[in-house]
């Protein structure tokens, strides 16, 4: 690589701006997940997640990031099992809810308690009940690291996030 291309490059990070940081990670297109734990006070926690990804197939591992400053983090720092909930396209109404700041999201809400004892949202496309494993930090956020024990799927077409908004596959 030429050094004038080093210099003209925006890519190099040199001069990170969060707003331009935040776009080009929009520009990846990413299912929607609620996580949700049982906390210590014997309610459900959750939120809206696209930070969660597979990791291992042997042994079946799965990540979620989890901001410093959610309201869920806390649960989710003393907790033993999650889910990944993970939302079809009829399931908007969901993703905003456990998106927001409502002092209650699970209030009204169809879930029950998985074999593992975290929350599992009837209805959604895909659910992995998940044994906490690790528990990583990594900048504002921390990394929670779960055995999946249980796996469920349902047909059904996933909900979509991209550049900000909600997609349809076509």
């Amino acid at each position: 690589m030429s050094s004038d291309h080093a210099k003209s490059s925006s890519y190099l990070g040199l001069h990170l701006n969060p707003a331009e940081f935040r776009k080009a990670c929009g520009a990846f297109a990413t299912g929607v997940a609620v996580a949700a734990v049982m906390g210590r006070d014997g309610k459900p926690h959750g939120l809206t997640v696209n930070s969660f990804t597979s990791v291992s197939l042997e042994p079946p591992l799965v990540l979620v990031c989890i901001g410093h400053k959610a309201a869920t983090h806390g649960p989710f720092s003393s907790a033993s099992a999650f889910t990944v909930n993970i939302l079809s396209e009829e399931q908007r109404d969901l993703s905003a809810r456990f998106a927001s700041s409502h002092p209650n999201r699970f209030e009204g809400v169809d879930w029950y308690e998985g074999e593992l004892g975290a929350p599992v949202l009837n209805g959604a496309l895909a659910v992995l009940e998940c044994e906490m494993r690790e528990r990583m930090e990594a900048g504002d956020h921390t990394i929670f690291l779960g055995l999946v024990r249980r796996a469920g799927v349902r047909d059904g077409a996933p909900l979509v996030y991209f550049s900000g908004k909600y997609r349809e596959l076509k």
